[in-house]
């Protein structure tokens, strides 16, 4: 190397990238292990009451069998409730750039619950209305086009999750639900910052959980008395295994690709940008949900370190979802 080249730097130039990359793979590192440990914090509390110390055959027998189940789609889907065909086609409506109030209107009001759900959504203290909302057509006015989506797709997603089971899985959906709305909305206000669509992000939270319910289900016919094991690298195994099941069903649904792919890759630092706004929403809700359970504090390092500022804005928001 030359002695212009050492003069500006040139000799420094190797040291310096292999630093760059040293310190992208400690933060890659830090963010690994603070996402496994909001992922063990979020089981231990998910499973409560619940968890015992399960002989390590029946945790094996329990992760085979979902990953025996998550290789054949058709069949998982089978056991949940599938999306109604009236949620899509109003998403469609929603997707036509001239479509008036009006005529949204008139497609809400032929659902009663529809109309439930929006005035409620409208009324709700994340929208904060400065007098109530009481007409369809005001509703709409407040939550604009995006949010009536969003409300769409979470009025359909509900059964989804909250569908009829036993044991554990039917302890553990409201919670899983809870996880759900919260992961979704997360997502969607993460995901402008990281050029991903909002409403994808927003339908990406939603259905991400859907495969863990499923993986709980097996989990029943293997635990006697709604009981869980609770083995913490079981728990964050079986949570991997229940986001791939997720992926899963949605293609067999055939969901986005981009929905599908970004399910799949959460947690990958090469993933899409949708899969990295889906897993910060999921790190957000369930840091939201132990909060108020008050299993960790406002300045634990898990929210400290584990979010930027804007981060824990979103968090913030988080509060207003109601249960």
């Amino acid at each position: 190397m030359g002695f212009f080249s050492r003069l500006v730097g040139g000799s420094d130039g190797g040291a310096n990238q292999a630093a760059a990359a040293a310190s992208a793979q400690d933060q890659e590192r830090q963010a690994e292990r603070i996402s496994h440990d909001i992922d063990a914090a979020y089981y231990r509390w998910l499973t409560g009451s619940a968890k015992f110390n399960a002989p390590a055959e029946v945790e094996t027998a329990i992760l085979d069998s979902v990953r025996a189940l998550a290789a054949r789609p058709g069949d998982a889907a089978e056991l949940v409730p599938r999306v109604p065909e009236v949620i899509p086609q109003l998403l469609q409506s929603l997707a036509e750039d001239d479509v008036s109030t009006s005529e949204l209107s008139r497609l809400v009001m032929q659902d009663v619950v529809l109309v439930a759900e929006v005035i409620r959504e409208a009324n709700s203290a994340y929208y904060r209305p400065m007098t109530p909302v009481k007409t369809v057509e005001a509703a709409i006015m407040m939550l604009g086009q995006n949010g009536l989506r969003m409300l769409l797709a979470r009025v359909a997603f509900r059964p989804v999750i909250k569908m009829q089971a036993e044991g554990f899985s039917k302890r553990a959906a409201p919670h899983v639900w809870g996880q759900s709305e919260r992961c979704a909305l997360a997502a969607s206000l993460v995901a402008p910052g990281l050029t991903a669509g909002v409403f994808e992000a927003y339908l990406a939270g939603l259905m991400q959980n859907v495969g863990l319910i499923v993986a709980f289900r097996l989990a029943d016919r293997l635990c006697e008395n709604g009981s869980i094991p609770g083995s913490t690298d079981f728990g964050i195994e079986l949570l991997a295994c229940g986001r791939q099941m997720s992926a899963g069903i949605a293609r067999h649904w055939e969901f986005p690709q981009e929905v599908t792919d970004a399910i799949a890759q959460a947690g990958d630092p090469d993933g899409p940008h949708l899969a990295r706004a889906l897993s910060l929403g999921d790190r957000i809700a369930k840091l939201r949900l132990l909060l108020d359970a008050g299993v960790v504090a406002e300045d634990d390092a898990l929210v400290t370190e584990g979010l930027d500022s804007f981060q824990r804005r979103c968090l913030g928001k988080l509060s207003h979802v109601e249960g």
